[in-house]
């Protein structure tokens, strides 16, 4: 599967109404542990097809940023059934990400 983009445009569709879990990383371009935990959140998306990988550009999207609360990126938020489920801030492995959504 590939990483989807998110914008206010299809935050809804594509999170908030997934049938599959979804690990939403909130990033910039500019952040360094952003680009860290980017190629990890690639490995997922193309190994694990029963969970669904999204990014959202805090810089150009802050509203939604703002709705969820992200104070510091990246934050990596997972979701389940339309709702928050959990939250992580700062780079994360593998084996933790996934743990996020199980």
């Amino acid at each position: 599967m590939k990483i989807t983009k998110i914008n206010e445009d299809n935050f809804v569709q594509e999170v908030l109404q997934s049938d599959r879990p979804v690990i939403v990383d909130f990033y910039a371009d500019w952040c360094g542990p952003c680009k860290m935990v980017s190629p990890v959140l690639e490995e997922i998306a193309y190994q694990q097809n029963e969970i669904k990988i999204a990014k959202l550009d805090v810089d150009a999207h802050p509203a939604l940023a703002q709705q969820f609360g992200v104070m510091s990126i990246p934050t990596i938020i997972a979701f389940k059934g339309g709702k928050e489920y959990k939250r992580r801030i700062g780079f994360a492995n593998k084996q933790i990400l996934l743990d996020l959504v199980r």
